[in-house]
């Protein structure tokens, strides 16, 4: 009995103290728990649900002993509306097309990864990583997962033949979970010289439109934290609901 128990239900293990990556003199602990085997797939459901983010084969939590500021979010799907900066971004962004492809890497996808990195999160927790970090975290998966590719028609092809997929510019990559009732961001990035096209906001608003063709009524965009500007976006993408000790309420922010 106690050996078939030890096949169904998960160990999780507790961190170290580290310093929090969002809030200044502060420590983070996390719980965290392996996804692995034929349970993966439905474990990684129930605990996004819970909370839980993933990374590679890990899924994990924030436990911090004296502060709950991280708290999991997502976006109500049908009951989303286009505010009018959102409309304008849309537009703006009409010359990208974007396509769901296999979770395998590439060098063109790498060397955006590293420059929006080096640009945008220098001495954040990922800031050393290599390509066969990148590699890990995109194909080392046992869960439901792909990337969409967000491309470009390069100004000097416009009116002339139509350019394959992969032959237009390469914008903004999305590492996506697809889960039982929605889509998960786990990760994404995108071209940091085209930092005024919100490509960001861009991907959000592509998930939620994607969300909605394929009948599904959430995406899940991981941790917001009150006072973190950088993640100061995601209440922009009303209704969001945030997960609270009652279970999912709505967010009023």
């Amino acid at each position: 009995m106690t050996e078939q128990l030890g096949t169904q239900f998960p160990q999780f293990y507790l961190t170290v103290p580290a310093p929090c990556p969002y809030l200044k003199d502060r420590l983070e602990r996390k719980v965290f728990t392996q996804l692995q085997g034929a349970l993966a797939i439905p474990l990684n459901d129930a605990l996004t649900h819970a909370g839980f983010r993933r990374s590679q084969n890990i899924a994990y939590k924030p436990a911090c002993e004296s502060c709950d500021a991280c708290i999991s979010v997502r976006v109500v799907v049908d009951e989303f509306r286009q505010s009018r900066s959102f409309r304008r971004i849309a537009k703006q962004n009409l010359d990208i097309e974007a396509r769901v492809i296999p979770s395998l890497i590439s060098e063109e996808q790498f060397s955006i990864l590293r420059s929006y990195l080096d640009e945008r999160h220098t001495g954040g927790g990922m800031s050393d990583m290599t390509v066969l970090d990148y590699a890990t975290m995109v194909e080392d998966s046992s869960v439901n997962t792909f990337l969409i590719e967000y491309r470009q028609t390069p100004p000097e092809a416009r009116g002339a033949s139509p350019l394959a997929f992969e032959e237009k510019k390469l914008v903004a990559v999305a590492l996506t979970d697809r889960l039982g009732d929605g889509l998960s961001m786990v990760y994404s990035f995108f071209d940091s010289a085209l930092s005024d096209r919100s490509l960001g906001t861009y991907m959000v608003l592509d998930h939620v439109q994607r969300s909605r063709q394929e009948d599904l009524s959430y995406v899940y965009l991981g941790y917001w934290v009150a006072g973190c500007g950088k993640m100061d976006y995601k209440t922009r993408f009303k209704p969001i609901e945030a997960l609270g000790a009652q279970g999912w309420e709505p967010l009023d922010k």
